[in-house]
């Protein structure tokens, strides 16, 4: 997939094609992992919230009920 980034800053360019440059990247290249390492970090965050919660569930002793059973009733409406 193709994606444009329309009016940047001539500085931010520049500051990309150095960064680029100091990386032995293309610019494009360089652009391309910068966006990649940013989603991925966004799905790390996301699961990293998500253990948070389930452990301090699991610290609370409280106990939840197995809803199998209303999600195959519901499924089957």
């Amino acid at each position: 997939m193709n994606v444009l980034i329309r009016d940047l800053e001539d500085e931010t360019v520049e500051a990309l094609k150095r960064r680029a440059s100091e990386r032995n990247r293309s610019l494009q290249a360089e652009l391309k992992a910068i966006v990649e390492e940013a989603a991925s970090q966004e799905w790390s965050k996301t699961w990293a919230a998500a253990d948070r919660i389930f452990e301090e569930l699991r610290r609370s002793g409280q106990k939840f009920s197995d809803t199998t059973e209303l999600l195959r009733e519901d499924r089957e409406r």
